[in-house]
């Protein structure tokens, strides 16, 4: 039996707010070249913080590769822009906001 949200009267899986916000947030990836010409991949663009580092822990996971959560950004070890964009598409965001 689903869940009724008090308020609206709906059921919760139809009144999922985290999915709203996916869908409306412009996400940049871009590649730098950090010290000694290594790559960086960074992810902006995330609203939620709490969001940013759970996402960076996982793709720094699934990408077997290092990096951190800096202001919002998720930085990770070498050019990654591809698979990030993938796993994004995979978590709910539109393809057409994210600008790889």
């Amino acid at each position: 039996m689903q869940e009724i949200d008090k308020i609206s009267g709906l059921p919760k899986d139809l009144f999922d707010i985290a999915n709203i916000s996916r869908e409306q947030q412009q996400i940049k990836i871009e590649v730098k070249r950090a010290r000694f010409k290594k790559m960086m991949t960074i992810v902006s663009g995330i609203d939620d913080k709490q969001i940013t580092k759970e996402l960076g822990k996982e793709m720094k996971q699934k990408l077997a590769c290092g990096g951190t959560v800096k202001d919002n950004n998720i930085e990770l070890q070498g050019d990654h822009r591809k698979k990030v964009k993938e796993m994004l598409i995979k978590k709910g965001y539109k393809e057409e906001l994210i600008d790889a």
